[in-house]
């Protein structure tokens, strides 16, 4: 087994997180880092609506603008590179846990996809925790932030 590294290289790609217009203040950045077989996805996140769990995935699309009167539509459904039911998409990732102030840290490995593999998608912050049950995407709610993951 190798042993934990004490610092990170640097991120591979990196998406800056906006809010929809009911929340025009939240705001904040995912960073993607290649660890191990997978990836370190860290996100910290301000403005976040209330506190509580809030739904957090990669969609497919790299487009974060809004079809029609859906915002962030065009960012279409969870990445998935295997066809599997949710939770088990490559994009779905646990949820953030907004404070009280409205503020959001979280650092996740992943193994389902590395960072190269998301470059051109998105990130999406949803209103709702995700429930982990219901089909097609956890019934996390409305779309409330966006962004596009790009190369760094």
């Amino acid at each position: 087994m190798e042993p934990f590294p004490l610092s990170l290289p640097h991120p591979a790609a990196a998406a800056v997180l906006r809010g929809d217009g009911a929340n025009p203040d939240l705001s904040g950045e995912v960073l993607f880092y290649p660890y191990s077989a997978g990836t370190l996805v860290v996100v910290r996140a301000v403005g976040l609506p209330s506190p509580g769990f809030l739904g957090f995935h990669i969609h497919a699309m790299g487009d974060c603008t809004t079809g029609g009167d859906v915002p962030f539509q065009r960012a279409g459904s969870h990445y998935d590179t295997h066809g599997f039911p949710h939770p088990w998409h490559s994009g779905d990732l646990p949820p953030l846990l907004g404070s009280q102030t409205g503020t959001a840290l979280l650092a996740v490995y992943t193994d389902r996809f590395r960072p190269e593999e998301v470059i051109g998608r998105s990130v999406m912050v949803h209103e709702k925790a995700d429930d982990f049950r219901s089909q097609p995407a956890g019934d996390s709610g409305d779309r409330i932030a966006c962004g596009v993951i790009r190369p760094l």
